[in-house]
């Protein structure tokens, strides 16, 4: 690489400037941003992103379930483009970081490379992924996930939020319901910048992570039956209490976790008490587990222990207790070639760095499936995201989005 293309650097303030500037859209009094997926505000930053695209002189087309592409177009149009990009959704209480970052960087790459006149031998495509948080529809991640061929279009088209509005009517509500059938833009590699939403790089006082693997998923559902009656008169030995048989759970699935660490975590994030009252001992109860490894073997142990110790618990206390597995997605393991091309992205650039597994699930995640694949993080104050008070600072972020761009130019190519 040239000294001159090795010293190209994204304009900071530009970048600070867009992520600020759509922050306003769906803005919070606390100072984060609520911008559910395909809500009226979702339809203000995508009209921003779209304009700002065909701005910098992208072709811009969205697809069946809305999510957005801007091609920019290299020397040979027969290779397939680089895809970068992630998400402009956020959750109920979200921040101005997770998934903007990965698009508006995206942007600011193309924007760089415009500034600089190089004209990359593969084309580059931006994304902008439809509902990744899942906060409004189920399941998070939906559009990429259908785009590699884990759920039809019909189906996403068709899951309903809280009120009954389709995927398909909110689509059609803010106009983002294109006429591109999913998967119609190939992609030859997907590299996506993101906030750690963790702590590890800050506390190692690092800029750079480089993310080699994603942990998988186990998502349970459970519920429990012991028998309801009175508070006062049922002596403690002859109770069958479906709420301190939970609290046994929860406590078997921490130390499950706990056991299996540090590669491990396990949560009980829902509990429903049915028919709840202040003198009634509690009969019945539904819960849900998160059980997360970015070891395939752990995660097969973590199933088998935690099945054990509610079979043990269940029995001991007389209830009825089951367990059923709604969702297991493997660990993700990317791409060997794109994680060193982000590594030594980092390296020729003389940021502090590190290999790292994300604990939270990307889009990258889904397409690595199918395409080659990697991730960029970099810091987030305390490790806190998916609330308002998320915040990283400028000098990361525009430092992950100058790894995004060499990793991408190695990836691509410049033109001779």
């Amino acid at each position: 690489m040239s000294r001159a293309l090795s010293n190209l650097q994204i304009d900071s303030a530009r970048l600070w400037g867009s992520i600020h500037e759509t922050a306003q859209f769906g803005a919070t009094p606390k100072g984060g941003v609520r911008r559910l997926t395909l809500s009226a505000e979702d339809k203000q930053v995508r009209d921003w992103f779209r304009r700002a695209c065909e701005d910098a002189g992208l072709e811009v087309h969205v697809d069946a379930l809305g999510s957005m592409f801007g091609l920019r177009r290299g020397k040979d149009m027969s290779k397939l483009p680089v895809g970068l990009g992630s998400h402009l959704d956020t959750q109920p209480t979200g921040g101005k970081y997770d998934g903007v970052l990965g698009t508006l960087a995206a942007l600011e790459v193309v924007r760089t490379l415009n500034d600089a006149g190089i004209e990359t031998d593969a084309p580059i495509c931006i994304v902008n992924w439809t509902n990744e948080e899942g906060s409004r529809f189920a399941p998070a991640m939906m559009a990429s996930a259908a785009y590699v061929g884990d759920f039809t279009t019909h189906d996403i088209l068709s899951r309903r939020d809280h009120d009954g509005v389709t995927v398909g009517e909110a689509l059609d509500t803010i106009g983002y319901r294109g006429a591109t059938p999913v998967g119609t833009q190939k992609l030859g590699a997907f590299v996506e910048l993101h906030i750690e939403q963790g702590p590890i790089l800050e506390a190692e006082n690092k800029t750079i992570g480089v993310v080699d693997s994603g942990q998988g998923v186990l998502w349970y559902d459970g519920k429990i039956v012991g028998f309801e009656s009175h508070a006062g008169s049922t002596p403690m030995p002859l109770r069958r209490d479906a709420l301190a048989t939970l609290s046994e759970i929860v406590l078997a699935v921490e130390a499950i976790a706990k056991k299996h660490g540090p590669n491990a975590v396990g949560t009980v994030g829902e509990a429903v008490i049915a028919k709840p009252s202040r003198n009634v001992i509690p009969g019945e109860i539904a819960f849900t587990v998160d059980c997360r490894s970015s070891d395939d073997a752990i995660m097969d142990a973590l199933d088998a222990d935690l099945r054990a110790a509610i079979k043990d618990i269940a029995a001991r206390r007389k209830v009825e207790a089951t367990l059923d597995l709604v969702w297991r997605k493997p660990a993700t393991h990317f791409n060997p070639k794109l994680v060193d091309a982000v590594e030594n992205a980092a390296k020729m650039l003389g940021f502090s760095h590190r290999r790292i597994t994300s604990g939270a699930g990307h889009d990258a995640c889904n397409l690595n499936t199918v395409m080659p694949t990697a991730m960029v993080f970099v810091p987030c104050k305390d490790g806190v995201s998916h609330n308002e008070l998320e915040d990283a600072t400028q000098t990361d972020c525009a430092a992950g989005a100058n790894v995004l761009m060499h990793t991408v130019l190695a990836l691509a190519g410049v033109a001779s």
